[in-house]
């Protein structure tokens, strides 16, 4: 598989997962999605925005434009639907980016300058890697939360979105 079909894949895989993901906390009751929990950026509201933040920084960065000058556990999202569709919306144009970016991009060096400003040139494929993985961590924690609440949290493995939209067979072919 190329680098632009998995990098593809990967975004589609995370729409799909922050989806799952949003259709679940919106069943929380308010008090739940602010309670004050013992995990990273302290609430389930706390590392979903930190998500936003993250992802609105990363992509500002690929595209060569500025992010919205934030510190990094910012919730400027205070309501879940406003959030939710922020989300949603973030997610297509992540998409669209990713794949609309030509083959050539995947191992040209990547410039770019960390909320320290610190320089640092990686290729853009190593980039992405870190991209979704950070997507994946921190939505691994809001999952944990999950369980502390009386909403069962949604399974969001690759491979049930692989076999879901029918990558699996399509890999084995």
């Amino acid at each position: 598989m190329d680098m632009p079909s998995y990098f593809g894949i990967l975004a589609r895989y995370n729409a799909w997962a922050n989806l799952r993901l949003y259709d679940v906390v919106a069943r929380l009751p308010v008090v739940e999605f602010e309670r004050p929990r013992a995990a990273f950026f302290g609430s389930i509201r706390g590392v979903l925005n930190h998500m936003m933040v993250v992802d609105e920084l990363f992509l500002a960065r690929l595209n060569g434009t500025t992010a919205p000058d934030r510190p990094l556990n910012a919730q400027p999202w205070a309501h879940f639907n406003e959030l939710r569709n922020a989300r949603a919306g973030l997610d297509q144009r992540i998409l669209g980016t990713i794949t609309a970016l030509p083959l050539s991009r995947f191992t040209e060096p990547f410039t770019y300058t960390t909320t320290r400003g610190d320089r640092f040139s990686d290729q853009l494929a190593l980039f992405l890697g870190h991209w979704f993985n950070h997507q994946t961590h921190h939505r691994g924690q809001a999952h944990d939360m999950l369980t502390q609440t009386e909403i069962a949290p949604p399974p969001l493995d690759f491979l049930i979105f692989q076999r879901i939209h029918g990558l699996s067979e399509a890999a084995a072919g």
